[in-house]
């Protein structure tokens, strides 16, 4: 009865809001000077020519129990939308080799959707005037069931994690605003973010270096922690060797030991759940502070770092950005 309720109610929706819109081709969206009129599926639903692939995404997640995300995007609350075009839907399908949407698992299909949503009315230009950096979705695919970050970047038009363009800003809704965007965003692992996040460029150029294959090893299914040192770390690092212009001629022993340092296997380990005293990681033992948010490494002298952000969360573990690189008692 649930199932044929939904389906009923979107039907009707999607029939009051095509006649009106073939009524009045403007009454779409609302402008600076044109307030919203339609909510946020209903902006979806009149967008035959770009968002039709995702109408039939929500009606199908829709028929699972539990699963109401139509209603959500219906309601009072207001959202910020990240809505893939048809042509973004249809790649993301041949890229995952699936013959058409019926083929996604419904599990898999509904924390993508949700991770296109952003509570609170985000327009272009409050990205903007952060330039960079994180927030969340609706997405509850992190381990625990926390709710995955997303990362945006405005230095050339608007970027999700790295995939994923705005080509279509700021359309109003009535509870809320929809960007139309160039790409499906997939659900991030941890490797995710340190690509589309330039202040990890130092740090993805250690993790590729030599035969490393510590990006295979974070793409797993984890839960890791990482310790991640942002540019300036590196710098800093690279700045004690006149031999070292870059990461990847740090010798391979001394690269390799610190990367295995900032990396703690089989827990999700969030700003609120960090503990003072030693905690093991692959590289061997580091000791946190958490009153100081600092972190020591068994180096002599010891070096020690300071958490810069917290909680960036992924499907398979959580980055903390530090600002030195740790070293291990080898050096």
């Amino acid at each position: 009865m649930k199932i044929i309720s939904k389906i009923t109610r979107f039907a009707m929706i999607a029939a009051l809001v095509l006649g009106v819109s073939s009524c009045d081709d403007d009454d779409d969206g609302g402008t600076p000077d044109t307030p919203a009129t339609l909510n946020i599926v209903e902006l979806a639903i009149a967008d035959t020519d770009n968002l039709s692939s995702l109408v039939a995404a929500l009606t199908a997640v829709d028929t699972q129990e539990g699963v109401d995300l139509i209603a959500t995007l219906t309601g009072s609350t207001n959202y910020t939308v990240l809505a893939p075009t048809n042509e973004a839907f249809q790649t993301f399908l041949d890229d995952n080799n699936y013959a058409d949407l019926s083929e996604v698992p419904l599990e898999v299909l509904t924390m993508v959707l949700k991770n296109h949503v952003i509570e609170g009315t985000v327009e272009a230009a409050d990205l903007a005037a952060e330039g960079a950096g994180y927030t969340t979705t609706l997405a509850d695919a992190g381990p625990d069931g926390n709710l995955l970050s997303i990362y945006y970047n405005t230095a050339d038009g608007v970027e999700f994690n790295g995939v994923s363009s705005v080509i279509d800003a700021d359309i109003a809704a009535t509870n809320g605003v929809v960007h139309v965007v160039d790409a499906v965003i997939g659900l991030p692992d941890v490797t995710t973010f340190a690509t589309a996040d330039t202040n990890f460029s130092s740090l993805v150029e250690g993790l590729t270096a030599y035969n490393f294959t510590y990006v295979s090893t974070l793409q797993g299914e984890g839960p890791f922690t990482v310790f991640a040192p942002d540019n300036a770390a590196f710098d800093a690092l690279l700045a004690t060797n006149d031999d070292w212009n870059a990461p990847g001629d740090i010798d391979e022993l001394t690269l390799g030991g610190a990367l295995t340092l900032h990396v703690i296997t089989d827990a999700n380990v969030r700003a609120a759940d960090l503990t003072d005293g030693d905690v093991t990681t692959l590289g061997g033992d580091v000791t946190i502070d958490a009153t100081a948010a600092t972190i020591t490494d068994g180096s002599d002298p010891a070096v020690v770092s300071t958490i810069t952000a917290t909680d960036v969360q992924a499907t398979n573990g959580v980055i903390h950005m530090i600002d030195t690189v740790l070293l291990t008692p080898l050096q």
